[in-house]
């Protein structure tokens, strides 16, 4: 852990859990809330601002939901991990945020501690979903797949393009894989885009879950 805590904003349109998350994090000495907003315009023009290292937002608040602000977030190149926070576990809803661009997907009845450990995860730069979540996203992008004649190709990919999609597996953003291979995040993103057309899969979650399953991951 870096010896600065790792900065929070929290984007939720209810008060009173705004308020509890603030509690349990001030517990905490390696992560602290830099600020917060009760509403996605709001939470936009903070995170711009602040810059934090992880934002965890609502997915359903009025005017503007979850999704359509992480989309503006990252039309607006903001680097923050963002973290969807929801009480919704419906497939199309994980999928959706997932594609846009989301770095995690939580959900609200999960248990105190296992938030903090995941919130401490994403902040370094891992993917986080909920446990109960991974099966359900996993059988969604199975069925959600193009009509593809051949299994997607491992065999096909150059060393370094294997290296970069066993870290995607592990969970890491595409900062964390360029100082971990000492190469540009640039660099990374080419990488990720002609390993995801070699193996006709869509999204980098779509590499992770394919990856897991074939055991690539472990190396």
């Amino acid at each position: 852990m870096p010896e600065s805590p790792a900065s929070i904003l929290l984007i939720d349109d209810h008060p009173l859990l705004r308020q509890g998350i603030k509690q349990l994090v001030d517990m905490e000495d390696d992560i602290d809330v830099a600020g917060e907003a009760s509403n996605a315009a709001d939470g936009i023009r903070l995170a711009t601002e602040l810059e934090p290292d992880l934002i965890l937002m609502d997915l359903n608040m009025p005017e503007m939901d979850g999704i359509e602000a992480l989309k503006k977030l990252r039309e607006q190149n903001v680097s923050s991990r963002i973290v969807m926070f929801t009480v919704s576990d419906q497939e199309d809803d994980v999928v959706a945020a997932l594609r846009a661009g989301a770095d995690g997907y939580l959900l609200k009845d999960m248990e105190p501690e296992d938030m903090i450990d995941q919130l401490r995860q994403a902040a370094v730069g891992k993917m986080v979903i909920s446990d109960r979540l991974t099966t359900l996203l996993a059988e969604a992008l199975r069925s959600n797949k193009p009509q593809q004649t051949s299994r997607p190709d491992y065999d096909s990919l150059t060393p370094r393009e294997k290296d970069i999609l066993r870290l995607i597996a592990e969970g890491l953003s595409n900062k964390m894989i360029g100082r971990k291979l000492d190469i540009s995040d640039g660099t990374v993103k080419v990488h990720v885009k002609h390993l995801l057309k070699k193996l006709n899969l869509r999204s980098r979650v779509e590499v992770a879950v394919w990856a897991v399953e074939e055991g690539l991951h472990k190396g």
